[in-house]
């Protein structure tokens, strides 16, 4: 699935519910705050080999897959509304990183 794909199933899945008024731009970013915020919340106070064992739990990989999707969600509502075409601004980012952060050989 691309971020187009994705974007226009979020549109109709907020859509349908008649979220959009709530979908401000003020109100997406902050609520992708407060999700990524309850993403590292599993992460608090755990070292990197603790979250590794911890991941091998499904329900705990889950839980933290839910917190990145809803992470993903709600930047991917704020970009269509604001009109950023995110596999563009993906794109180009990559392209920047590569000129700022060359190969070294």
């Amino acid at each position: 699935m691309d971020f187009r794909e994705l974007e226009k199933k979020l549109v109709a899945f907020r859509d349908a519910r008649n979220w959009a008024e709530y979908h401000t731009p003020k109100n997406l970013a902050i609520s992708a705050a407060v999700e990524l915020g309850e993403l590292l919340e599993h992460f608090q106070w755990e070292t990197d080999e603790e979250i590794l064992e911890a991941v091998k739990d499904p329900a705990k990989k889950e839980a933290i897959a839910d917190e990145i999707a809803d992470v993903v969600i709600y930047l991917t509502l704020l970009a269509h509304e604001l009109g950023i075409d995110l596999d563009e601004a993906l794109e180009r980012k990559l392209e920047k990183n590569g000129r700022k952060y060359p190969l070294r050989t």
